[in-house]
């Protein structure tokens, strides 16, 4: 049990450096050990993919081995992008690091956080709050953040992506994009969404996936453009539950595609496509398979946050599906702890 005042450890698991790696190339999220291993297990599906000539073969093979060593290195070269940012970085939107305010949020979600923390509120009494995109697969959608707070988050989303600051890779699939805790904007804006109102929503939500004891999350905003990243392979989410915010600007095309949860069996077999709307949130469990199609014209920026309770993952490791192999780590980490938080009852989650 953590001790109250102390702010709690966050750890990942040991498998991030060698789990669920992305080579874009030939679409496949790979588990790599070594040259041998990759062959046992992905030979027949990389040859089926094009992965044929032994030139072929070591090219993938310096690739994953780069990429090993990238994670290896993610935490210590994060924690220097955020500090020289936090140093020598000048916002053009300041306000927009100050304390998340009500008046940045949407009418329809302040509605139904307000409504999920009232006394007697249910799953159905909130349902005909937000919009139910899929009763069977559990996604639903509703307003998130006004059109003022959306272009002055994006006007300081270009801003950083035009000046010389180092920056983050979003994640192993998304190139273009930026890491919210590393621009200073996860203690302001993203804390305090999930805090204050996206745990009240997720308890009713999605209470057997840890919906009312998320804490902790990971945040980034992914953008999409012509000669940039156009589309995204079909993955699910290191999360518990997941937060995806068309903020814009204006495109076509870029729909998401939702399977089924990703230990279904042909779990893609009848896809469900969502189109973004700017302004507004898609809710989904973490575990739903689901990518983006390809974008057709203009940019798109979204926001996606993880959202991570450690009472459902320090049991089992969503990445490697065991037990996880604790590491520790700065900041939220990926939302394992080592121990359970206070006064969880993890029989009741299960």
């Amino acid at each position: 049990m953590a001790t109250a005042g102390v702010p709690r450890r966050f750890c990942r698991c040991a498998c991030f450096c060698s789990e669920n790696l992305y080579v874009a190339r030939y679409r496949l999220h790979v588990r790599f050990r070594g040259e041998e291993q990759l062959r046992r297990d992905y030979g027949p599906i990389l040859r089926s993919r094009g992965c044929v000539s032994p030139q072929d073969f070591q090219q993938l093979l310096a690739e994953l081995e780069k990429e090993v060593e990238r994670r290896q290195r993610l935490g210590q070269e994060a924690a220097a992008r955020k500090a020289l940012i936090a140093s020598s970085y000048h916002p053009v939107r300041p306000h927009i690091y100050n304390t998340l305010q009500d008046e940045a949020l949407a009418p329809e979600f302040l509605a139904a956080a307000e409504y999920s923390t009232s006394p007697g509120a249910d799953l159905e009494g909130l349902l005909q709050r937000l919009e139910t995109v899929s009763g069977e697969k559990r996604i639903y959608r509703l307003p998130v953040f006004t059109a003022p707070f959306c272009q002055a988050l994006l006007e300081e989303l270009e801003h950083f992506e035009h000046s010389d600051m180092p920056k983050g890779r979003p994640n192993t699939m998304n190139n273009y994009g930026v890491l919210l805790h590393e621009l200073g904007l996860d203690e302001p804006l993203v804390t305090p969404l999930r805090e204050r109102f996206l745990q009240p929503l997720m308890a009713l939500l999605y209470p057997d996936c840890g919906g009312g004891w998320l804490d902790s999350h990971r945040a980034f905003v992914v953008k999409y453009a012509p000669g940039q990243d156009r589309e995204l392979g079909c993955h699910y989410d290191n999360a518990e539950l997941t937060l995806n915010v068309a903020l814009g600007k204006a495109f076509t095309g870029g729909a998401l595609y939702f399977g089924d949860l990703f230990q279904a069996p042909s779990a893609l077999a009848r896809p469900l496509e969502v189109e973004h709307v700017v302004g507004q949130g898609i809710l989904h469990r973490g575990g739903q398979l689901h990518g983006a199609r390809p974008l057709g014209t203009g940019e798109r920026w979204n926001l996606v946050v993880w959202l991570r309770a450690s009472a459902v993952r320090n049991r089992l490791c969503p990445m490697c599906c065991r037990k996880p192999e604790l590491v520790d780590d700065d900041g939220f980490g990926d939302g394992f702890t080592r121990e359970e938080p206070t006064m969880v009852d993890v029989c009741a989650l299960t």
